[in-house]
Protein backbone atom coordinates (compact mmCIF):
# COMPACT_ATOMS: atom_id res chain seq x y z
CA UNK A 1 0.00 0.00 0.00
CA UNK A 2 1.04 3.60 -0.70
CA UNK A 3 -0.10 6.80 -0.02
CA UNK A 4 0.27 9.72 -2.67
CA UNK A 5 -0.62 13.54 -2.10
CA UNK A 6 -1.52 14.36 -5.66
CA UNK A 7 -3.41 17.75 -5.45
CA UNK A 8 -1.63 21.65 -4.97
CA UNK A 9 -1.16 23.45 -1.58
CA UNK A 10 -4.79 23.98 -0.01
CA UNK A 11 -6.33 24.03 3.14
CA UNK A 12 -7.38 20.55 2.61
CA UNK A 13 -5.35 18.30 2.27
CA UNK A 14 -5.81 15.24 0.04
CA UNK A 15 -4.31 11.47 0.33
CA UNK A 16 -4.91 9.02 -1.91
CA UNK A 17 -4.11 5.44 -1.25
CA UNK A 18 -2.28 3.30 -4.04
CA UNK A 19 -2.97 -1.14 -3.86
CA UNK A 20 0.12 -1.80 -5.49
CA UNK A 21 -1.21 -5.33 -5.17
CA UNK A 22 -3.72 -4.75 -7.51
CA UNK A 23 -6.57 -5.82 -5.34
CA UNK A 24 -7.57 -8.14 -2.17
CA UNK A 25 -6.94 -11.83 -1.99
CA UNK A 26 -7.93 -14.50 0.16
CA UNK A 27 -6.02 -14.58 3.45
CA UNK A 28 -4.86 -10.73 3.05
CA UNK A 29 -4.53 -8.45 5.73
CA UNK A 30 -4.71 -4.78 5.30
CA UNK A 31 -4.46 -2.32 8.20
CA UNK A 32 -5.02 1.40 7.99
CA UNK A 33 -5.16 4.17 9.77
CA UNK A 34 -5.43 8.27 9.21
CA UNK A 35 -5.57 10.90 12.09
CA UNK A 36 -6.55 15.11 11.26
CA UNK A 37 -5.11 16.31 14.24
CA UNK A 38 -6.31 19.84 15.72
CA UNK A 39 -7.84 22.46 13.31
CA UNK A 40 -6.33 20.18 10.68
CA UNK A 41 -8.42 18.96 7.01
CA UNK A 42 -7.63 15.77 5.39
CA UNK A 43 -9.94 14.59 2.52
CA UNK A 44 -8.82 10.46 1.92
CA UNK A 45 -9.38 8.72 -1.35
CA UNK A 46 -8.40 5.70 -3.30
CA UNK A 47 -6.68 5.70 -6.71
CA UNK A 48 -9.23 3.67 -8.11
CA UNK A 49 -12.03 0.56 -7.12
CA UNK A 50 -10.99 -2.16 -4.90
CA UNK A 51 -11.24 -5.25 -5.91
CA UNK A 52 -11.68 -8.55 -3.83
CA UNK A 53 -10.95 -11.80 -5.80
CA UNK A 54 -12.17 -15.33 -4.93
CA UNK A 55 -10.84 -16.59 -2.19
CA UNK A 56 -9.58 -20.41 -1.67
CA UNK A 57 -10.37 -20.47 1.93
CA UNK A 58 -9.64 -17.81 4.96
CA UNK A 59 -11.09 -14.36 4.82
CA UNK A 60 -9.46 -11.31 3.83
CA UNK A 61 -9.22 -8.59 6.35
CA UNK A 62 -9.33 -4.79 6.23
CA UNK A 63 -9.34 -2.55 9.41
CA UNK A 64 -9.53 0.93 9.15
CA UNK A 65 -9.07 3.38 11.84
CA UNK A 66 -9.97 7.14 11.61
CA UNK A 67 -9.07 9.72 14.47
CA UNK A 68 -10.48 13.28 14.31
CA UNK A 69 -9.05 16.03 16.90
CA UNK A 70 -10.86 19.03 18.05
CA UNK A 71 -12.08 21.83 15.12
CA UNK A 72 -10.74 19.43 12.67
CA UNK A 73 -12.11 17.62 9.62
CA UNK A 74 -11.83 14.14 7.87
CA UNK A 75 -13.63 13.08 4.59
CA UNK A 76 -13.11 9.30 3.98
CA UNK A 77 -13.79 8.88 0.04
CA UNK A 78 -12.18 6.14 -1.13
CA UNK A 79 -14.09 4.59 -4.01
CA UNK A 80 -16.41 1.27 -4.59
CA UNK A 81 -15.03 -2.15 -3.32
CA UNK A 82 -16.04 -4.86 -5.65
CA UNK A 83 -16.65 -8.25 -4.80
CA UNK A 84 -15.71 -11.30 -7.25
CA UNK A 85 -17.83 -14.21 -6.72
CA UNK A 86 -17.06 -16.21 -3.84
CA UNK A 87 -14.92 -13.46 -2.52
CA UNK A 88 -14.54 -13.45 1.53
CA UNK A 89 -13.55 -10.13 3.16
CA UNK A 90 -14.55 -9.19 7.28
CA UNK A 91 -14.12 -5.04 7.10
CA UNK A 92 -14.18 -3.28 10.65
CA UNK A 93 -14.39 1.13 10.60
CA UNK A 94 -13.69 1.97 13.57
CA UNK A 95 -14.25 5.81 13.89
CA UNK A 96 -12.95 8.06 17.19
CA UNK A 97 -14.32 11.98 16.77
CA UNK A 98 -13.93 15.08 18.84
CA UNK A 99 -17.08 16.94 20.06
CA UNK A 100 -16.76 19.63 17.53
CA UNK A 101 -14.80 18.08 14.79
CA UNK A 102 -16.40 17.23 11.23
CA UNK A 103 -16.57 13.86 9.96
CA UNK A 104 -17.70 12.20 6.15
CA UNK A 105 -17.56 8.75 5.83
CA UNK A 106 -18.75 6.61 2.23
CA UNK A 107 -18.40 3.20 1.75
CA UNK A 108 -19.93 1.49 -1.44
CA UNK A 109 -20.11 -2.35 -2.22
CA UNK A 110 -20.64 -3.88 -5.83
CA UNK A 111 -21.50 -7.47 -5.91
CA UNK A 112 -19.71 -7.87 -9.86
CA UNK A 113 -19.28 -6.15 -12.46
CA UNK A 114 -22.43 -6.60 -14.07
CA UNK A 115 -20.74 -4.70 -17.05
CA UNK A 116 -18.93 -7.88 -18.35
CA UNK A 117 -20.95 -10.71 -17.57
CA UNK A 118 -20.14 -11.35 -13.99
CA UNK A 119 -22.25 -12.46 -10.78
CA UNK A 120 -21.16 -12.95 -7.23
CA UNK A 121 -23.36 -16.13 -6.38
CA UNK A 122 -21.62 -17.24 -3.09
CA UNK A 123 -19.49 -15.68 -0.53
CA UNK A 124 -18.50 -13.76 2.54
CA UNK A 125 -18.79 -10.19 3.07
CA UNK A 126 -18.58 -8.68 6.72
CA UNK A 127 -18.89 -4.79 7.21
CA UNK A 128 -18.59 -3.60 10.76
CA UNK A 129 -18.97 0.32 11.62
CA UNK A 130 -18.26 1.68 15.45
CA UNK A 131 -18.24 5.69 15.10
CA UNK A 132 -17.41 7.51 18.70
CA UNK A 133 -17.69 10.85 19.21
CA UNK A 134 -16.11 12.25 22.23
CA UNK A 135 -15.25 8.86 23.67
CA UNK A 136 -19.07 7.97 23.53
CA UNK A 137 -20.47 5.22 21.07
CA UNK A 138 -22.77 7.44 18.73
CA UNK A 139 -23.46 4.96 15.66
CA UNK A 140 -22.96 0.99 15.43
CA UNK A 141 -23.48 -0.61 12.07
CA UNK A 142 -22.90 -4.39 11.04
CA UNK A 143 -23.97 -6.00 7.77
CA UNK A 144 -23.61 -9.51 7.04
CA UNK A 145 -23.71 -11.86 3.95
CA UNK A 146 -22.99 -15.76 3.87
CA UNK A 147 -23.22 -18.07 1.60
CA UNK A 148 -25.51 -17.70 -1.12
CA UNK A 149 -25.16 -13.73 -1.72
CA UNK A 150 -26.90 -13.80 -5.03
CA UNK A 151 -29.98 -15.32 -3.52
CA UNK A 152 -30.07 -13.04 -0.43
CA UNK A 153 -29.71 -9.89 -2.22
CA UNK A 154 -32.73 -11.25 -4.44
CA UNK A 155 -34.96 -10.96 -1.60
CA UNK A 156 -37.46 -7.67 -0.67
CA UNK A 157 -36.19 -7.48 2.27
CA UNK A 158 -32.42 -7.28 1.42
CA UNK A 159 -31.76 -5.62 -1.70
CA UNK A 160 -34.50 -6.39 -4.03
CA UNK A 161 -32.11 -8.06 -6.83
CA UNK A 162 -29.62 -4.90 -6.16
CA UNK A 163 -26.15 -5.82 -6.12
CA UNK A 164 -24.52 -2.35 -5.65
CA UNK A 165 -25.29 -0.06 -2.26
CA UNK A 166 -23.75 1.99 -0.16
CA UNK A 167 -23.23 3.97 3.21
CA UNK A 168 -22.80 7.79 4.01
CA UNK A 169 -22.34 8.88 7.25
CA UNK A 170 -21.89 12.80 8.07
CA UNK A 171 -21.38 14.29 11.32
CA UNK A 172 -22.45 16.70 12.52
CA UNK A 173 -25.78 16.17 10.68
CA UNK A 174 -29.51 16.88 10.85
CA UNK A 175 -32.45 17.90 9.35
CA UNK A 176 -30.90 20.85 7.74
CA UNK A 177 -28.17 18.53 6.26
CA UNK A 178 -30.11 16.26 4.41
CA UNK A 179 -33.12 18.56 3.13
CA UNK A 180 -30.78 19.74 0.10
CA UNK A 181 -30.23 15.69 -0.60
CA UNK A 182 -34.05 14.79 -0.23
CA UNK A 183 -34.89 17.77 -3.01
CA UNK A 184 -32.37 15.50 -5.13
CA UNK A 185 -35.20 12.68 -4.90
CA UNK A 186 -36.06 12.98 -8.75
CA UNK A 187 -33.11 12.19 -10.33
CA UNK A 188 -31.99 9.34 -8.28
CA UNK A 189 -31.04 6.37 -10.28
CA UNK A 190 -31.62 3.84 -7.71
CA UNK A 191 -33.53 3.42 -4.09
CA UNK A 192 -32.04 5.95 -1.38
CA UNK A 193 -32.91 6.42 1.88
CA UNK A 194 -32.04 9.46 4.11
CA UNK A 195 -32.46 9.90 7.68
CA UNK A 196 -31.18 12.24 10.50
CA UNK A 197 -30.96 11.49 14.38
CA UNK A 198 -28.89 12.00 17.94
CA UNK A 199 -26.88 14.67 15.49
CA UNK A 200 -25.44 13.22 12.54
CA UNK A 201 -26.92 12.05 8.98
CA UNK A 202 -26.90 8.67 7.32
CA UNK A 203 -27.83 7.93 3.61
CA UNK A 204 -28.21 4.38 2.62
CA UNK A 205 -28.01 3.69 -1.53
CA UNK A 206 -28.74 0.41 -3.29
CA UNK A 207 -28.98 0.26 -7.37
CA UNK A 208 -29.29 -2.18 -9.87
CA UNK A 209 -26.04 -1.35 -10.46
CA UNK A 210 -22.27 0.15 -9.86
CA UNK A 211 -22.92 2.75 -12.37
CA UNK A 212 -26.17 3.76 -11.37
CA UNK A 213 -24.70 3.70 -7.71
CA UNK A 214 -21.70 5.90 -8.61
CA UNK A 215 -24.45 8.22 -10.27
CA UNK A 216 -26.37 8.61 -7.07
CA UNK A 217 -23.04 8.67 -4.85
CA UNK A 218 -21.83 11.79 -6.32
CA UNK A 219 -24.60 13.78 -6.36
CA UNK A 220 -25.55 13.23 -2.69
CA UNK A 221 -21.59 13.53 -1.59
CA UNK A 222 -21.28 16.61 -3.11
CA UNK A 223 -24.20 18.13 -1.59
CA UNK A 224 -22.81 17.46 1.50
CA UNK A 225 -19.27 18.19 1.05
CA UNK A 226 -20.86 21.81 -0.51
CA UNK A 227 -17.57 21.35 -2.97
CA UNK A 228 -16.01 19.34 -5.39
CA UNK A 229 -15.48 15.30 -5.07
CA UNK A 230 -11.82 14.17 -5.75
CA UNK A 231 -10.99 14.68 -9.26
CA UNK A 232 -10.00 10.82 -9.20
CA UNK A 233 -13.64 10.43 -8.54
CA UNK A 234 -14.60 12.31 -11.57
CA UNK A 235 -12.05 10.44 -14.77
Amino acid sequence: MRVRFPGPASPELEAVIVNTGGGVAGGDRHELAFMAGAGARLLVTSAAAEKVYRSCGPDATIAVRLDVGARGSLAWLPQETILFDRAQVARAIDIDVAADARLLVAEAVVFGRSGMGEAVERGRFVDRWRVRRAGRLVFADTLRLDGPIAAKLRHPAVAGGAIAMATILALPGDEATVAPVRSLADDFHGEVGISAWNGFAVVRLCAEDGTRLRHDLVSVLTVLRGGPLPRLWLN
